[in-house]
């Protein structure tokens, strides 16, 4: 069975949503399972996917939301780097300024965690934006 942890390290960004297209474009044009196929020599890019293939492409589904998710983070902190406000962020995002705040922040805590060494303390998340 074809995981997204195992993906995730096989396939970068680019290569994860270049397979994902290929598959769901192969799915998309494929005919409906129930109906025989006349010719599949015809158009073997609208060839019904294999179980394997239906799975890996759910599998990859998510590693891309994944990878884009943490891609999404180190842009925020770029974004706050170079000076850019929690309103800008937020509405870049679509969102408050209180969300993109509360969920960056969440997401570095948690990277905190991640890396922190035994027994040491995670320091306390920045005060809430203005």
């Amino acid at each position: 069975m074809t995981a997204p942890d195992e993906l995730e390290r096989r396939f970068t960004l680019l290569t994860a949503a270049a397979r994902f297209d290929q598959l769901r474009l192969r799915d998309a044009l494929a005919p409906p399972t129930d109906e025989p196929d006349d010719d599949p020599a015809a158009n073997p890019d609208a060839r019904p996917l294999s179980r394997e293939e239906a799975l890996e492409l759910l599998a990859l589904g998510e590693v891309i939301m994944r990878k884009a998710a943490y891609g999404r983070q180190l842009t925020v902190r770029t974004a706050r780097a170079t000076g850019a406000s929690w309103t800008q962020i937020g509405a870049a995002l679509a969102t408050s300024k209180q969300s993109a705040w509360e969920t960056h922040t969440r997401w570095l805590s948690e990277q905190e965690a991640a890396t922190a060494t035994p027994g040491t303390e995670t320091p306390e998340p920045a005060q809430q934006p203005s």
